[in-house]
């Protein structure tokens, strides 16, 4: 894929590295999913669609392309799902340290083991939140623990995990994750408190990684494996506003889009809910202030990543 063009069209002012806020890295990657393929072809459907979005959103009346949207060199490293994960752990974490709110548009979900760890490492008490359709909970699949099955394994160990939206999964998996902090889809449905009850279990740190197959797939077809009983357009924004309200959203990736090119709307709807992301992220906030994310240099200084041996 290529990323000569600036996210969304937008001007040079607000897409240079060193003035920009946000960092947006697209991962080209679909190495190890099983039945639909095509999440490699997902970040340049998103860029094309995103190049085609009105830039003010109205509901936080804001542009908040205008903080700053800097677009990396796509991550096309594909020797291993292992190396993968490496370069989108070492990649991001440089961001991060680099004061940046990183974000990353893959790519199947496997990318996801590399920016978790990445944000971990640099953000104490750290609650992952998966929106998701699967548990992912598999320690390995295939022959691999990087593989798009494993997504959420390494996060269920190290980080707080909380679960959104399951709905199919492995007999094994249960035995893995955590009950009081998994809600599946077949309760939220009856449940009008379930987004207040997600929010009760997390920390203030949050990252947000964000499976496509969450949606039902009457609204987001082009996903690997799309699963019925899904989320919703506004409830979902519902949600995620609140959580950015409530929480610190130290950074989210988005994944699992696989475009078709007899449905243009799933890359439309991605499109706009990273923009709303960032939208609900930024709300209120002055384009002259300055960014901090509280990233603490000299707590992590001193904090080792505790998977170097293992990606050797």
């Amino acid at each position: 894929m290529s990323t000569s063009k600036n996210y969304a069209g937008i001007s040079d002012e607000f897409a240079q590295l060193e003035k920009s806020k946000i960092i947006l890295i697209p991962v080209p990657y679909d190495g190890t999913s099983t039945w639909g393929k095509g999440a490699d072809k997902g970040p340049e459907a998103f860029l094309e669609a995103s190049e085609n979005m009105e830039l003010y959103d109205i509901e936080t009346d804001s542009e908040v392309y205008k903080q700053g949207i800097h677009l990396t060199s796509p991550i096309t490293v594909n020797s291993s799902p292992e190396a993968v994960v490496k370069e989108v752990h070492a990649i991001t974490k440089d961001f991060i340290k680099r004061n940046k709110f990183v974000t990353l548009f893959g790519g199947e979900h496997s990318i996801s083991i590399g920016s978790i760890r990445a944000f971990n490492e640099c953000f104490d008490n750290l609650t992952v939140l998966q929106i998701d359709a699967h548990a992912d909970l598999r320690e390995s699949y295939e022959g691999s623990k990087y593989n798009h099955a494993c997504a959420v394994y390494e996060a269920n160990q190290t980080t707080n995990l909380v679960q959104v939206g399951i709905r199919s999964m492995d007999s094994i998996e249960k035995t893995l994750m955590d009950q009081d902090k998994t809600f599946f889809a077949h309760d939220m449905v009856n449940d009008e408190y379930w987004m207040d009850k997600v929010i009760d279990t997390m920390t203030d740190n949050v990252f947000i990684t964000f499976d496509l197959d969450a949606f039902d797939p009457s609204i987001m077809p082009s996903t690997g494996t799309p699963e019925p009983g899904g989320l919703f357009w506004y409830e979902t924004l519902e949600f995620l506003k609140q959580v950015f309200e409530d929480k610190n959203v130290v950074g989210f990736d988005i994944v699992e889009l696989c475009p078709n090119k007899n449905d243009r709307s799933s890359d439309f709807l991605a499109a706009k809910l990273y923009y709303k992301m960032l939208s609900y992220k930024f709300a209120g906030q002055d384009i002259d202030q300055e960014y901090d994310n509280t990233y603490d240099i000299d707590y992590k200084a001193n904090t080792n990543s505790k998977f170097e041996d293992d990606e050797d």
